[in-house]
């Protein structure tokens, strides 16, 4: 089986990401997507984040009704750090007939020489889906000189582009500015009731 792996704090999941999961499944001929709810990513430390439960909670929310979505507890059920590297060592050790491919936008592609035992990781990645994003320019030679055949392993996403972010939607519930329709009505009312994000 094709699957996508798609990781994230997901504070709040958004209609962004529902696009955007959605495309991937299309465009990269996936057959599910593994939403992988990150604790904290190392790569955020200091920065406050909702409690695991909500973001669950929110998560599988989000992808209720769509069969090709599901939750992974992969990073939920073990100890931090939570490296991308490990993530895909565990997928691989436990379902090694899947086909996983790594989900990421242009900026972490760019980002990638800097992340935790990059090598290892893009070996343990049978490809690697990059977001295209305007602007966001990045040079495949120079990746390729450093991780050789990672080219081969790179399929590019186009996506249509919508400005939401998680720290947006946050910024905005804690403003008290509309919000409505940058998430799906039932996380919308979670947010609500949950009163997240509230200052």
């Amino acid at each position: 089986m094709r699957v996508g792996i798609f990781g994230g704090t997901f504070d709040p999941p958004h209609i962004g990401h529902l696009m955007l999961a959605e495309e991937a499944c299309s465009q990269l001929a996936l057959e599910q997507i593994f939403w992988v709810l990150t604790p904290m990513p190392p790569h955020k430390k200091g920065i406050k984040v909702s409690p695991i439960q909500d973001r669950m909670s929110m998560v599988l929310l989000a992808i209720a009704g769509n069969a090709k979505f599901r939750l992974s507890r992969v990073d939920m059920d073990r100890p931090p750090p939570h490296f991308a590297a490990d993530t895909m060592a565990l997928l691989n050790e436990k379902s090694p007939e899947h086909q996983y491919v790594y989900i990421m936008g242009a900026d972490s592609l760019n980002d990638l020489p800097a992340w935790h035992e990059p090598a290892r990781f893009i070996s343990l990645c049978y490809e690697i889906g990059v977001m295209k994003r305007p602007g966001e320019k990045y040079n495949l030679s120079i990746l390729e000189r450093e991780f050789p055949g990672i080219k081969q392993k790179l399929l590019f996403i186009d996506t249509p582009m919508i400005g939401i972010s998680g720290s947006d939607i946050r910024k905005r519930v804690a403003n008290r500015e509309n919000f409505r329709y940058f998430v799906p009505d039932k996380i919308y009312q979670f947010i609500l009731n949950h009163k997240l994000y509230v200052a």
